[in-house]
């Protein structure tokens, strides 16, 4: 018998339901108010869920371990949802989700390490891993926020020209991927 589809209520949820559900609920229960926050909570919830949706597509068409990689896309920012703040984001989230998923009893430690690995490494696009689901995290992230108005100036202005052509690079390639036509927007 499958599963029953959840509409993320109740105690029967999949782990990375209860995890996806545990990060909504900690940007919305935030104390930080939006005036403190790097990002708004309404960008935190649109781009965790965007990701999350571009990570499960970009699992089934390359392969790879769908939960991990949705696990990996929703807690990716998670310093970010806790803090507010996205200064060093990348490693502030590694150490903060470990315990997170500690207490939560259903991953194995190898798992829980492999997480982390993936939140941790996300912001280094202009770096590629030899982990699949690691490129799959910064893929995502990348092409989610190009889809987002702005993001071509915000790049531009807030990151060297040479990591831009990272960003660039990886965007056309996820791009082509999906099948969506060629955006010469990020040609460089």
């Amino acid at each position: 018998m499958s599963q029953k589809y959840t509409h993320f209520k109740g105690n029967h949820l999949s782990r990375s339901e209860l995890v996806q559900r545990m990060v909504v609920e900690a940007i919305l229960q935030s104390p930080v108010p939006d005036e403190k926050r790097d990002w708004s909570k309404v960008f935190e919830l649109k781009h965790s869920s965007s990701v999350v949706q571009t990570a499960c597509m970009l699992a089934q068409k390359r392969g790879l371990n769908q939960e991990m990689a949705v696990l990996g896309a929703v807690l990716h920012d998670i310093a970010v949802f806790k803090t507010g703040s996205a200064t060093n984001h990348a490693i502030n989230g590694a150490n903060i989700v470990t315990p997170i998923l500690q207490r939560m009893g259903v991953f194995s430690d190898e798992e829980i390490g492999h997480i982390a690995l993936l939140v941790r490494e996300h912001s280094n696009k202009h770096l590629i891993s030899a982990d699949s689901l690691v490129e799959l995290v910064k893929d995502a992230d990348v092409f989610d926020c190009s889809l987002l108005e702005g993001a071509y100036d915000a790049y531009r202005e807030q990151k060297s020209s040479e990591i831009v052509a990272h960003y660039f690079a990886r965007i056309q390639k996820v791009r082509a991927e999906l099948g969506l036509p060629h955006d010469k927007q990020w040609d460089l």
